[in-house]
């Protein structure tokens, strides 16, 4: 059985998702945080580590921003929700400036995060510019390429594990290094250090590394650190995430 068959069958429970709740976020929000589940998760299952982030994040940036994480399959839906937070005088048409004043951050979990990258080159095509994407355990659907970041990616970042018939991939790179930063491609290996993981699923037996990498508190502590960095820019974001795991090459 191919890991992407396996991967469509995770979180089997959660099949029937339903669409991302209503905002209650501004119209015309300064900052943009979008995530994305893997598998059949639910964009508000409340054990899934990219929805606790997504809720931190919400509180603490206040309301001059828009956080909403969706599912993997709803990337359409994201995007059409990015357009619109962009288009400020609401004319149906995003003018040069409204681009410019994009600041959007993406990232994800298995199919979700490369439906982060799959949306930051929708995004290119229209010339907006992304901040930053996450890739956490990123497997790519059959039609996919989760490998390469476009060049309307300030900084990209992948965390990967390379264990089970699930893992994730474990190098991306920029199209074009002159506009984008590979931060870093990180590995953990949780047969050597394993975490654990509540409410896991029958399926998330079958591929536990690939489970763990969605659980592990300290692994999404610093996604969490590198979203608020980017979004509350400072000094240090590379120092900051470099000091800890040693990246691959």
């Amino acid at each position: 059985m191919s890991a992407v068959l396996l991967a469509t069958l995770a979180s089997a429970p959660l099949l029937f998702a339903g669409e991302p709740a209503v905002s209650t976020h501004p119209q015309d929000p300064s900052l943009i945080l979008v995530g994305f589940v893997g598998g059949f998760v639910r964009h508000d299952n409340p054990h899934q580590q990219p929805v606790l982030i997504a809720q931190r994040l919400r509180q603490s940036l206040g309301h001059d921003a828009f956080v909403q994480v969706f599912e993997n399959r709803h990337r359409r839906q994201a995007y059409q929700t990015i357009v619109r937070l962009l288009d400020r005088n609401h004319d149906g048409f995003l003018s040069d400036q409204e681009k410019s004043q994009a600041h959007i951050v993406l990232f994800g979990h298995s199919w979700g995060a490369s439906a982060a990258v799959i949306l930051a080159r929708e995004l290119a095509r229209i010339d907006i510019p992304v901040l930053l994407t996450v890739q956490v355990d990123s497997v790519a659907k059959l039609w996919q390429h989760d490998a390469v970041i476009p060049d309307n990616v300030t900084a990209a970042v992948n965390f990967y594990q390379p264990h089970g018939l699930i893992h994730g991939r474990a190098r991306i790179s920029a199209a074009n290094s002159s506009k984008t930063e590979i931060l870093g491609n990180y590995r953990y290996d949780y047969r050597e250090q394993p975490v654990r993981c509540e409410s896991m699923s029958w399926f998330d037996h079958l591929t536990p590394s690939h489970a763990q990498s969605e659980c592990d508190p300290h692994l999404w502590s610093r996604v969490e650190n590198l979203v608020r960095d980017h979004m509350e820019p400072g000094p240090g974001v590379v120092a900051k995430i470099s000091d800890q795991t040693h990246p691959s090459h």
